[in-house]
């Protein structure tokens, strides 16, 4: 029976690599994927899912008003689809992840999501809120605060290094982002201070 799942992180984590690497295991096997990114990850019109340790793929851009599950179902028409992959899920309309829901559940196919779990102010993208509700399968991509313990947050920084608080919840620099722990990145925030009892 098809899932649809939602593979999250905080940035750097290799969510990336994971889907490329996923994606070649069904076409090293002879099946055929379909992959989807962002429309701000295109480069000439043509969507590219990049790796940090340098491996890409081509893939098909997605917009906001677009119909995947039309979309999906019109490739199936010139042939079967084994899988779909989509990079930068946490960009996914709530209508949208419910396309992709479809797909599993009435295409049979197996749709894997990859994306942030939380903006940097800590809040939910829409399309993570919505992966986290309805996925079949929520898998957890781990990677590690400058401290050692597992980094589930990200903060924005300048280009002098100071942390950003406020601004738009979407930009696509990745070198503007550090990955790191709830703890230091309520410290970076400048909620409230770090330890001691809090009201």
């Amino acid at each position: 029976m098809a899932k649809l799942y939602f593979h999250y992180a905080a940035m750097n984590a290799g969510k990336s690599t994971l889907l490329l690497q996923a994606s070649y295991n069904y076409v090293e096997r002879g099946m055929r994927t379909l992959l989807f990114t962002h429309k701000f990850y295109a480069e000439g019109g043509i969507g590219k899912i990049h790796s940090r340790i340098g491996i890409d793929s081509d893939a098909e851009i997605f917009t906001e008003g677009d119909d995947l599950f039309q979309r999906i179902n019109d490739h199936t028409v010139e042939s079967k689809v084994d899988c779909v992959f989509v990079d930068e899920a946490q960009f996914l309309s709530h209508g949208q992840v419910w396309q992709l829901a479809r797909v599993a559940d009435r295409l049979g196919i197996p749709v894997m999501c990859y994306g942030l779990r939380t903006d940097f102010q800590g809040k939910l993208f829409p399309g993570s809120s919505e992966l986290l509700a309805i996925a079949d399968e929520l898998r957890e991509i781990r990677t590690i605060c400058f401290c050692g313990r597992k980094a589930s947050m990200v903060v924005r920084r300048d280009e002098h290094g100071g942390t950003i608080r406020e601004g738009s919840q979407v930009s696509i620099e990745k070198s503007i982002y550090v990955s790191l722990c709830r703890e230091h990145w309520e410290e970076e925030i400048g909620r409230w201070p770090v330890r001691g009892p809090q009201s």
